[in-house]
């Protein structure tokens, strides 16, 4: 007779029980109370302005200094490309012992709608750069201090920035209980369809914020890539072209010498063929009803800004049948140095396997490809739309209530991504009933905005001394 934490020969998986489970997580608060989450520990013995500048090595040289620029922004703009400070800084932080994969960026702004397969406006995370296997605390402790800085950015008071972080790490909480009680299958196919929940929010939500929620639901519908098309493309000499836009987008003729571009356009003509085989046979199917007509380096993001990525303009039956991909290099993550290395091969199966297992409903051009690039140099892309319904929150426009609400969204959506993957009876027995979870949380993001805005001075005054070469309004 099996036991109910038989190991079967089938799967090589442990299947603990229910009870099992609930001990697990009643015994991780006792060596890991939760008051203990609030504790940060000190940030003073590491150089912030050395760690970025560690980054820099892989990344393309002259658009470093728009990397910089745009860091520097404002502290949360700094916030937002400083993940590889913040992974250091969290492995040093009290955590449950329960895994779970992890985003590795989870700020708020990498959280946004866009549509999903069956054509629905859905809210998710929405970046995976940094995925990995590691504990689940590290992302929450993200978010909320994302909130944190966000919250300083806009002028609000300490009262409410707390009150804002407490939505976020309640509502993770209270999630993962609800999902504990529910069955592998529900929480496979849990989702949060956007207008279901401005519906449900519509009587909360100041009326300012409504219209606004409104007007971006609208115009994220209109982002596709047939819109794309006139807004990034132009007929040149009778052939569909990419319209350039130094330096954030720039076609590749303009890039290279003419023999050297065409060798380029070659290689990504491969890239794309051998991504086209990490895809599913009916979305081989559909992507090889495109061909590849232009490409363009482009400047994504705050972080991401240096590293390699490419738009490319595939057209289908004829010229009003376009897609726009995004090709997008893959390094390491920031925290396989405190959660060990990537169980895959190369780190775009690393993002797309982390990125599948985390979102409830992906991009159907989602793909991967390691190839030997023009430099001799191995390199990993993973590959997806460029625009698909795709819409973010305007962060300074929110009002504390506002941001509250969007809290407790993200940190729903949170919580249903790291149900999927960890543990979520053990982690919701150990989240506990009470509030001092989110009570700690909250301590947490204050005390990172803190080390956030000395790291952001530090940055600025190594560009004063010359240390940092900045590029802005860019």
């Amino acid at each position: 007779m099996p036991t109910n934490a038989e190991t079967t020969p089938s799967d090589g998986v442990e299947h603990l029980s229910l009870a099992e489970r609930t001990r697990l997580g009643k015994a991780a608060r006792k060596v890991t109370p939760l008051d203990s989450q609030a504790e940060l520990g000190s940030c003073d013995g590491r150089d912030p302005v050395a760690v970025l500048a560690g980054e820099d090595v892989t990344r393309v040289p002259e658009l470093v200094p728009i990397r910089y620029g745009r860091m520097l922004a404002t502290p949360l703009t700094f916030f937002r490309g400083a993940a590889v400070l913040m992974a250091g800084d969290l492995a040093g932080t009290p955590a449950s012992g329960f895994r779970a994969q992890t985003c590795g960026d989870a700020h708020l702004s990498n959280f946004g709608m866009f549509a999903s397969a069956e054509r629905t406006l859905v809210f998710d995370i929405n970046d995976f750069d940094e995925t990995l296997p590691g504990p689940w605390e590290w992302d929450v402790k993200r978010l909320v201090a994302s909130f944190a800085v966000a919250g300083r950015q806009n002028g609000f008071t300490r009262k409410q920035r707390d009150k804002i972080a407490i939505a976020a790490a309640g509502a993770y909480r209270t999630a993962m209980r609800e999902f504990a009680a529910r069955t592998n299958l529900e929480v496979w196919y849990a989702q949060l369809d956007v207008q279901t929940v401005l519906e449900k929010w519509r009587s909360i939500l100041p009326p300012t914020q409504v219209r606004r929620t409104e007007e971006a639901l609208r115009k994220a519908r209109t982002r596709d890539s047939l819109h794309a098309l006139g807004k990034l493309s132009t007929v040149v000499d009778g052939r569909r072209r990419i319209i350039a836009s130094p330096p954030t987008v720039v076609p590749i003729e303009d890039l290279l010498p003419s023999a050297t571009a065409d060798e380029l356009f070659g290689w990504m003509r491969e890239v794309v063929r051998g991504y086209r085989e990490s895809l599913a046979p009916e979305r081989r199917h559909l992507l090889s009803q495109f061909r590849l007509v232009d490409m363009a380096r482009k400047v994504v993001g705050v972080g991401s800004v240096g590293t390699r990525a490419w738009v490319l303009l595939m057209l289908g039956r004829d010229d009003a049948d376009p897609l726009f991909l995004q090709a997008k290099e893959a390094g390491a993550s920031v925290l396989e140095e405190y959660a060990g290395a990537s169980e895959y091969p190369h780190h775009g199966q690393r993002v797309v396997a982390g990125q599948r297992l985390m979102q409830a409903s992906g991009d159907i051009f989602l793909g991967t490809h390691r190839v030997r690039g023009v430099d001799g140099q191995d390199r990993d892309f993973y590959l997806r739309q460029l625009r698909d319904w795709k819409g973010s929150a305007v962060v300074e426009e929110m009002t504390p209530r506002g941001m509250g609400t969007y809290a407790g969204i993200c940190g729903w959506t949170l919580a249903r991504a790291h149900a999927r993957s960890g543990d979520r009876i053990a982690i919701a027995e150990y989240l506990g009933s009470s509030d001092r979870f989110e009570n700690a949380l909250a301590a947490f993001g204050e005390a990172y905005a803190d080390v956030n805005e000395r790291d952001f001075d530090l940055l600025q005054a190594a560009v004063r001394d010359g240390r940092v070469q900045v590029q802005t309004g860019v």
